[in-house]
């Protein structure tokens, strides 16, 4: 321990002032060993211990309290053997690793998979134990592939239907509102429908019959520039992602996309039916399949809305006011399906009437 003499004058004006030393003690430089020997054994007390985010900590206990866990396993259990092999990512925590990606922004099972390694909370939150790895992105995606669209639908529903009876689910405007998500899928890897040929191909081609015999990619590019036209859906699409669509993102890049559809409850701000569709269908057509999967989910909340929780409208039942809703918005969606027949989807009066649609289709549950 080294030690460092300094002076320190004090005193008032017009005063000479004393003058004391000061011991100021430095402590030792650690050092980061390059090559360190890993323990044999080591204490769990001697482990580091991080407090758990408090919002997954609730989440955990409402969950817990809504048997969560025995509700997603009974829902699972058709798609796992009895006995054979070492168990699987358990359905909780296949569930829970896709809440944390929606909190948290994460748009890839590489970003979740590296979340849920690198935080002590997000491990408490999906109930791993110390000595367990968390899960791989390649095993969230295999037990995503497992497992059908009915399946997480249910669940979607499940949380729904909690939202409700906790009172987060009103019905009185729902708002619809697309974003474009970009594929994982390469633009310059499509085929053609009818030959499936590459595109790079196809330029070729073309580049032949106009008189290049041997192309090269400058004369290629410059070919390209010239067509009008040249990406489109009907002609084109990828090998391994059909269902993605070329389309204009909203930064202005053309990419291969798909269409997701939101149903939201303004006041509370719960999201209560999400749909996904191709990137290239207008609003007009997707909100007639967004629509009755938001009645279809309000009418499950009714379903299991205690009729003696009052609300604001004349002290009508909860559930009786949301299958009023619902009833409401069935029939903005058949006046808008039979609009949609007479007039034709490039109707100004349809969109006017879809963009009435987008803004509060039931908004008249609430007069």
């Amino acid at each position: 321990m080294k030690v460092a003499h300094g002076v320190v004058a004090s005193g008032g004006e017009g005063a000479t002032g004393s003058i004391r030393r000061a011991k100021v003690f430095r402590m030792a430089m650690g050092q980061r060993t390059h090559e360190e020997q890993a323990s044999m054994w080591v204490a769990v007390k001697e482990l580091p211990r991080s407090v758990s985010h408090p919002f997954y900590e609730k989440l955990n206990r409402l969950l817990a309290e809504h048997g969560f866990d025995d509700f997603v396993e009974a829902q699972c259990r058709s798609f796992y053997a009895e006995m054979m092999g070492r168990p699987s990512l358990a359905p909780g925590q296949y569930f829970r690793l896709f809440l944390l990606g929606y909190f948290e922004g994460l748009d890839s099972e590489r970003a979740i998979a590296w979340r849920a390694a690198d935080s002590l909370g997000v491990r408490a939150f999906l109930g791993l134990a110390l000595t367990e790895a968390a899960p791989d992105h390649s095993t969230i995606s295999r037990t995503r592939r497992l497992i059908d669209l009915e399946t997480h639908r249910a669940v979607f529903t499940w949380v729904v239907q909690c939202l409700g009876i906790a009172g987060l689910v009103k019905g009185k405007t729902i708002a619809i509102d697309a974003t474009t998500l970009e594929a994982n899928a390469a633009l310059r890897s499509i085929v053609r429908r009818d030959t499936g040929e590459s595109y790079q191909d196809f330029l070729t081609k073309l580049a032949q019959a106009s008189g290049i015999e041997t192309p090269t990619r400058a004369d290629l590019a410059k070919l390209d520039r010239k067509r009008k036209k040249k990406g489109s859906n009907q002609d084109w699409e990828h090998p391994h992602d059909p269902d993605a669509r070329i389309a204009k993102m909203k930064d202005g890049r053309t990419h291969l996309a798909h269409k997701a559809e939101h149903a939201v409850d303004l006041e509370t701000g719960a999201i209560v039916a999400v749909t996904v569709h191709e990137a290239d269908q207008g609003d007009t057509t997707t909100i007639q399949t967004t629509l009755p999967e938001a009645v279809e989910q309000l009418e499950a909340v009714a379903a299991v809305t205690d009729d003696k929780v009052k609300t604001g409208g004349g002290g009508t039942g909860h559930r009786q006011r949301l299958s009023q809703q619902a009833d409401r918005a069935r029939c903005t969606v058949a006046g808008t399906a039979q609009l949609h027949q007479r007039t034709g989807s490039g109707s100004a009066t349809l969109d006017r009437s879809a963009r009435r649609a987008r803004c509060g289709v039931c908004q008249s549950a609430s007069h």
